[in-house]
């Protein structure tokens, strides 16, 4: 509550700054960031909150950098977040880090939620979101998506939804928060990660399927974009999803237990 700003619990400031201290990842969503903009954990460090208090944290706490126009930002190990729906967004970006993409995507499709809005950037996505937005453009990223190996260009992708590239790259930009070629950029990392989880391709055959060309192209796309190597990133995520199934199915035989104690 806005009441409460500015007079968080001193129990509540040392928990966060513990948990920074011990370089824990700390999260917070909406209105959230304040408290941890007055343990301080801020201080020099990008962040964000709703939109419509920005400008009230921003004169608060001048050592943040606050950026109003993000669903969410990272820096380090702390992530905070825009409204409500956008804290699942940092969320599930928290959980792709730790869990990797093809994990974090089973448990969107389970919340019913997109597996993955952001922008040109890792951290980043344009936000506000437009009131309505179009889905004249669902063809043209839906054939995106079955085409990444292909050289994708605004031309071609204005050409196939009947637009100017000029018309084409505004409209795409409003209704998915980033230009086409960041937008695709994303798509392909993202491709390459569910590769690297789920199949024993080679790092070359992957950079084809995913666009990148060459598995030079890839490893420069996955340190810039992930921080980590195709290899690394492997080494970490391949079993994932075999403890995923296995935690699914668990959690499924204790729903049907509690179900029939119910009945």
């Amino acid at each position: 509550p806005r009441e409460y700003w500015g007079h968080t619990d001193p129990r509540v400031r040392d928990a966060v700054r513990a948990a920074v201290a011990r370089d824990a990842w700390v999260l917070s969503v909406c209105s959230g960031s304040f408290i941890l903009a007055e343990a301080g954990v801020l201080d020099g460090r990008k962040a964000t909150t709703h939109w419509m208090y920005a400008h009230v944290m921003a004169s608060m706490y001048p050592a943040i950098e606050v950026d109003p126009d993000v669903l969410y930002v990272q820096d380090g190990r702390i992530i905070t977040s825009a409204g409500t729906a956008a804290g699942i967004d940092a969320c599930l970006h928290l959980l792709r880090q730790e869990l990797g993409a093809e994990l974090t995507n089973k448990i969107a499709r389970r919340m019913v939620v997109p597996p993955q809005r952001d922008g040109g950037q890792a951290q980043f996505i344009a936000s506000p979101l437009p009131a309505t937005t179009s889905l004249s453009l669902a063809p043209v990223t839906d054939w995106m998506l079955d085409n990444l190996r292909l050289d994708l260009t605004v031309d071609q992708l204005a050409a196939k939804a009947h637009m100017s590239p000029r018309t084409f790259a505004r409209r795409f930009k409003a209704d998915h928060g980033a230009t086409p070629a960041a937008w695709l950029a994303r798509q392909r990392i993202i491709h390459a990660q569910r590769l690297l989880e789920k199949t024993d391709l080679g790092l070359d055959r992957i950079a084809y399927e995913s666009g990148f060309g060459s598995a030079a192209v890839l490893r420069q796309n996955f340190a810039r974009v992930l921080g980590t190597t195709p290899t690394a990133y492997r080494a970490r995520f391949a079993c994932a999803d075999d403890e995923m199934d296995a935690a699914a199915s668990e959690v499924a035989a204790v729903e049907a237990s509690a179900l029939e104690s119910v009945a």
